[in-house]
C-alpha cells in the first residue's frame, strides 16, 4: 500500500474551511460578527490615539445571496480614527494572526488578529469580492481606496484596484463588505441589540447608524473623556502551563534565565529567586542562557515557581467605566423607571486581574405582567466593553445571575433560573486575560472565582434596588388599607345600625370607633412606610440608586440634562433636597386618609338626609 502524501496548510486555509469557529456558523451570525469586528477595530484605533470615536454604520440588502435563503448584504463602517498606512492595510484585513495587540496583556477588544480577516474571507467566499477599504492619515493629501482579498494558500492580503480619491474626512478608515447573510434586528443576535449594548459600555462614543430602509438613528455620547487605556501587563507565572512557559522563553534568545523570569512575568524579583532555590531550583540556572537551557531544566524551574507563593498580579492593568458615567449611559437603554449601578474594585480571579461592573434597571416601556407569568429579564453581557450575543446559558455571567436569590430583593424568580420582570441586567467584565470558550469570543468560561466575584456585585445591586422596591410595596399596602376602610366601613356600620335600630348618635360613634380600630393597621403600615422611605432616602442621597423623574430638566439645546449621583461617602442630605423628598413621600398617605374621611362624612350626611 502506497504511503499517502502529507501536506501542510496555511492559517488562512484552515480558517477558510472552519469559519464557524470564529463566528460565521450561520448567515445571521455572519452579519453580526462582521459588524462587530469592524466596530472593535475602529474603537480600539481611536482610543489608542486618544480620539473621541465617531462611527457611521450602514447596512442594507442589495440583492439575493448565493447561499440558499440568504440575502446579499452590504455592511459599511466609517470611523474618525488615525487611519492606516497603505502598506498596513493588507496585513490588517487580509492576513490572519497579524496584530499589534497579540499577547500584550492589555484590555483591548481585539487581540489575535483573526476576526476582521475572517470577515474578508467570508465576503470573498460568498460574493467573490473582499473588503473595500478607504483610508487616510493626517499626513496624506488624499485618501486611498483599494480592494483587499485574502491569499488563502499563503496567508497574505492582496491589494487590488488601488487609487487616490477625495474624501470628506481629515483622517479615518472606511471598510465595506458585501456578503451573504440574513439580517436580524432585535433579540439575541439582533443588530439593534448589539448597537445598543455597544453604546451602553462606551459612553464616549458618538454613533450613527442606518439599518435597511429605516431612518438614521443618532446616539450621542454622554462623556467627553476618552478612556485612559492602562499599560500592558506581563502574565503571572502561575497562569501558564509547562509548554506555554517553555514557548514563552524562546522570545528571549540569549538572555539569562533570570532576565527571562523578571522581564517575561509579573511579580518576580531578585528576592523571589531565593524562594525558588529553597523550593528545589538549581541556582546555576539563573545565570544560564535561555538558549542553552534544556526542557528538563525548564521543568525544574517551572516546578519551583509553582511551589512558591507569589504576590497576586497588579490590578492597574484593568479599566472601569465608573458609576457616574455608567449611570448616564444606562439612561440610553430607553424609558427607565429606576436603576442601580455597582462598580467593584479591581480584584484577582484565577491569578488574573478583573473588574466587574453591574447595572440593573427597570423599564417603563416593557410589558408588566404580575407573578410568575412575567418574561425573563433581559441580560446584557460585555467582555472588555464588547457585547456578547450568543450561547449565554454557558456564560459565567448568566450562571452568576442564576445563583443570586432575587426573590429576597422583591423580584420574582423560578428555581435555578433567570429572574422575571421588566428588568435589564447588564454585566461588564474587563480584564487583559479573559478566558473565552471559543475563538469567536461568544461566552466567558465560568471559573468558580470569577462567578463568585460577579455574584457579589449582583448582590450589591440587588440590595440597592430592594430599598426602592420595598418602598413601593409599603406605599401600595398603605393605599390598599385606606381604600378598604373607605369602602367597607360605612357599609358595615349602616347594616349593623339598621339591624339593631340604633340611633344616629350611636351610628356616628360606631363609625368613628371602627375607623379608629381599623386605623391601627394603617398606623402600622405608615410606620413601615416611613422606615422604608428613610432607607430609600439614604440610598438615593449616596447615589446607590437612581430614580428617573417623569419631568427632566432640559438644557439650552433641548437635550436632557443628566444629574450625576451624590458621592458614595456622603451621609448628609442637604436641606434643599430633604424637604421636597419628605413632602413628596408623605403626600400619598395623608392625601388618601383625608379622602377616605371626607367620603365617609359625605355618605353619612346623605343617609341622614
Amino acid at each position: 500500500m502506497a504511503k499517502q502524501k502529507i501536506t501542510s496548510s496555511s492559517t488562512a486555509e484552515y480558517f477558510s474551511k472552519n469559519l464557524q469557529q470564529v463566528g460565521f456558523s450561520s448567515p445571521t451570525k455572519a452579519v453580526l460578527t462582521t459588524l462587530k469586528e469592524a466596530i472593535d477595530n475602529s474603537l480600539d484605533a481611536c482610543e489608542d490615539e486618544g480620539i473621541l470615536p465617531e462611527l457611521y454604520i450602514e447596512i442594507e440588502k442589495v440583492g439575493a445571496g448565493t447561499i440558499k435563503n440568504t440575502d446579499l448584504i452590504r455592511i459599511k463602517v466609517e470611523d474618525n480614527g488615525p487611519g492606516l498606512n497603505i502598506e498596513d492595510v493588507p496585513k490588517v484585513f487580509g492576513e490572519y494572526l497579524a496584530s499589534s495587540k497579540f499577547g500584550r496583556g492589555r484590555c483591548s477588544r481585539g487581540q489575535q488578529g483573526i476576526g476582521i480577516s475572517a470577515a474578508t474571507t467570508w465576503a470573498q467566499l460568498t460574493s467573490a469580492k473582499g473588503a473595500r477599504i478607504i483610508t487616510k492619515t493626517k499626513t496624506m493629501r488624499q485618501a486611498v481606496s483599494c480592494l483587499v482579498e485574502v491569499d488563502v494558500k499563503n496567508n497574505k492580503g492582496n491589494l487590488k484596484d488601488k487609487k487616490t480619491i477625495s474624501w470628506d474626512r481629515s483622517h479615518g478608515v472606511s471598510v465595506e463588505f458585501v456578503l451573504d447573510g440574513r439580517i436580524q434586528l432585535q433579540g439575541e443576535g439582533g443588530l439593534i441589540t448589539y448597537l445598543t449594548g455597544t453604546a451602553l459600555v462606551n459612553p464616549h462614543l458618538n454613533l450613527r447608524y442606518k439599518l435597511l430602509d429605516q431612518s438614521v438613528v443618532k446616539v450621542d455620547r454622554v462623556s467627553d473623556k476618552c478612556p485612559d487605556i492602562p499599560n500592558a501587563v506581563e502574565p503571572h507565572p502561575h497562569t501558564m502551563k509547562l509548554g506555554e512557559f517553555i514557548a514563552h522563553s524562546h522570545l528571549f534568545g540569549k538572555a539569562t534565565v533570570a532576565t527571562f523570569l523578571k522581564k517575561g512575568f509579573s511579580r518576580i524579583t531578585d528576592n523571589t529567586f531565593q524562594e525558588f532555590v529553597k523550593n528545589g531550583m538549581d541556582k546555576k540556572f539563573l545565570t544560564q542562557s535561555v538558549d542553552k537551557t534544556t526542557d528538563a531544566q525548564f521543568k525544574d524551574v517551572f516546578g519551583a515557581i509553582h511551589k512558591t507563593e507569589l504576590m497576586s498580579p497588579s490590578t492597574r492593568s484593568v479599566m472601569i467605566i465608573g458609576e457616574e458615567t455608567f449611570s448616564k449611559s444606562v439612561r440610553r437603554l430607553g424609558e427607565v423607571d429606576f436603576f442601580s449601578v455597582v462598580t467593584r474594585k479591581p480584584t484577582i480571579c484565577d491569578f488574573k486581574p478583573v473588574a466587574i461592573e453591574i447595572a440593573v434597571a427597570r423599564l417603563k416601556t416593557a410589558q408588566k405582567v404580575e407573578g410568575d407569568d412575567s418574561p425573563p429579564v433581559q441580560v446584557l453581557r460585555f467582555a472588555n466593553r464588547v457585547p456578547l450575543q450568543f450561547d449565554k446559558s454557558a456564560c459565567a455571567m448568566v450562571k452568576a445571575i442564576e445563583t443570586v436569590n432575587w426573590r429576597s430583593y422583591g423580584i420574582p424568580q423560578p428555581k435555578n433560573s433567570l429572574p422575571l420582570g421588566p428588568y435589564v441586567i447588564a454585566v461588564s467584565l474587563v480584564s487583559p486575560f479573559i478566558k473565552f470558550k471559543n475563538a469567536s469570543k461568544e461566552t466567558v468560561d465560568a471559573s468558580d472565582e470569577l462567578v463568585e466575584e460577579i455574584r457579589r456585585a449582583l448582590i450589591q445591586a440587588g440590595q440597592r434596588l430592594s430599598r426602592h422596591i420595598k418602598k413601593e410595596h409599603r406605599e401600595a399596602d398603605l393605599e390598599e388599607k385606606l381604600r378598604h376602610i373607605e369602602q367597607f366601613c360605612p357599609i358595615l356600620v349602616d347594616c349593623l345600625c339598621r339591624i339593631t335600630k340604633a340611633t344616629e348618635k350611636r351610628k356616628k360613634a360606631a363609625t368613628e370607633g371602627l375607623v379608629k380600630l381599623l386605623g391601627r393597621d394603617v398606623n402600622a403600615a405608615k410606620k413601615e412606610l416611613d422606615e422604608a422611605l428613610k432607607h430609600h432616602k439614604e440610598a438615593h442621597a449616596k447615589g446607590k440608586i437612581q430614580i428617573v423623574e417623569k419631568e427632566k430638566a432640559k438644557s439650552e439645546d433641548g437635550e436632557e440634562e443628566l444629574k450625576p449621583p451624590h458621592p458614595e461617602d456622603s451621609d448628609v442630605i442637604p436641606e434643599a433636597e430633604e424637604a421636597p423628598l419628605k413632602a413628596k413621600t408623605e403626600k400619598p398617605a395623608s392625601k388618601a386618609k383625608k379622602k377616605a374621611v371626607a367620603k365617609s362624612k359625605e355618605k353619612m350626611k346623605e343617609k341622614e338626609v
